[in-house]
């Protein structure tokens, strides 16, 4: 067996074979080392038309075009393929012959194409370019359609309940919007901004059957998310979840009055430092402060400052309307806290009070839907990762495929 022989019966190259070969070292023609391989078409190959599959007898025209494949032999390897054009009498015109490794108009191999989009799965294009010595743009297009072929149209036939939530996508408070299936925390759909118009396209994608079928949303306490549902989807259940509430408490009540407090005591120099320091010691979790000293300041803080310990103990009790499986005795106890805020005497907490009233309904609607974002945030966390990974994405369809693909849902 000749050398081009069992060259091309490595390489694989079906319906051609293999002409000269020649190997230049690293310095030679370039910083690698690289194997240039001519590829003739056989004679007694089949032709097929690659626009439409029919069979053809007659070659057009020649073509030379230099093509990437799979490094071997710890070089990159480069085809000069002489690639036929066919008469089609079927298209009634010239056109490239389908050849099954490699597909029209590309410059690279579909086995070296499909393993490049293997390795993004896992690293930055950059990374993935620099091992192939290919240009990062080539290698963003290669993966962006092996995720178009992989990932498909998003099928939104049986979605009952989702989750909506924002997440940063550049510096300047620029944002976008993703919603999940809340049961298998699949990704149904990612889009820039996060207004009413910015999320209608998902709503329209789902039609008026497909929103006739939603049963319940749970989300942030977003209007425009809110009166986009209510548009779209008048039957659903609106659910505002636990965290951002609390995270709302958090901005709006907790900091204020420390700030207000603080201020206050200008005076008293080493009470408004111990002030001014307590934020994250107020807005944790107290099953979350695991130092005993930390516990200690607590405690010493709230005994100091009537209005601190006020607002901390209602943050503490605020948690508690979650945990009710049914609606009467929720609201009962959203009466009792709602009292007792708004008789404190404490003006943020009577206007957060005031204001949470009427998030209500969507409130002791986690009493039928048990939901939360909590999965979001998850999934917004691994969501910066992946642009951190990359240093930001300047495509939005393609960083919104990376997002679709690293959240394909349990099943």
């Amino acid at each position: 067996m000749s050398r081009e022989q069992c060259m091309s019966l490595l390489g694989g190259w079906e319906g051609y074979g293999v002409g000269t070969i020649g190997r230049f070292e690293a310095g030679d023609q370039g910083p690698r080392a690289e194997v240039w391989i001519e590829l003739h078409p056989k004679a007694d190959a089949p032709m097929r038309c690659h626009a439409c599959g029919s069979a053809c007898e007659q070659v057009h025209d020649m073509q030379e075009r230099w093509v990437r494949d799979l490094p071997v032999f710890d070089a990159d390897t480069w085809l000069l393929v002489h690639r036929r054009r066919v008469w089609c009498d079927r298209c009634g015109g010239p056109k490239l012959e389908a050849v099954s490794w490699l597909p029209a108009y590309a410059r690279v191999t579909a086995r070296l194409a499909a393993q490049v989009a293997r390795l993004c799965e896992a690293l930055p294009i950059k990374c993935v370019a620099d091992y192939f010595a290919l240009n990062w743009k080539t290698v963003k297009q290669i993966d962006k359609q092996a995720l178009l072929k992989k990932l498909g149209p998003v099928d939104l036939s049986d979605v009952q309940v989702i989750a909506m939530d924002e997440f940063a996508i550049q510096k300047g408070h620029r944002y976008a919007t993703v919603i999940v299936e809340a049961r298998t925390k699949r990704v149904l759909w990612v889009g820039r901004g996060r207004g009413r118009e910015d999320v209608r396209p998902f709503f329209a994608a789902l039609g008026h059957a497909g929103c006739a079928k939603l049963e319940a949303v749970v989300m942030d306490m977003s209007a425009a998310y809110a009166e986009e549902v209510k548009a779209w989807c008048p039957q659903a259940s609106i659910v505002y979840d636990l965290f951002h509430v609390v995270a709302k408490y958090g901005r709006e009540v907790i900091d204020r009055v420390r700030v207000d407090e603080a201020n206050r005591l200008r005076h008293d120099k080493p009470a408004r430092k111990v002030i001014k320091g307590s934020r994250w010691l107020l807005l944790r979790n107290k099953k979350n402060l695991h130092q005993a000293q930390d516990r200690v300041r607590l405690r010493e803080l709230l005994a100091a400052n009537r209005k601190l310990a006020t607002v901390y103990v209602l943050k503490d009790d605020l948690k508690q309307l979650w945990r009710y499986r049914r609606v009467g005795a929720a609201r009962r106890f959203w009466r009792q806290w709602y009292n007792r805020a708004i008789r404190s005497r404490i003006e943020p907490l009577k206007s957060f009070a005031r204001k949470l009233k009427g998030y209500l309904d969507g409130i002791l609607a986690h009493c039928r839907w048990p939901l939360h974002t909590s999965m979001l945030e998850g999934i917004n966390n691994k969501i910066k990762v992946l642009k951190r990974v990359a240093y930001g994405y300047r495509d939005d369809e393609y960083f919104f495929l990376k997002i679709r693909a690293a959240f394909p849902g349990d099943g």
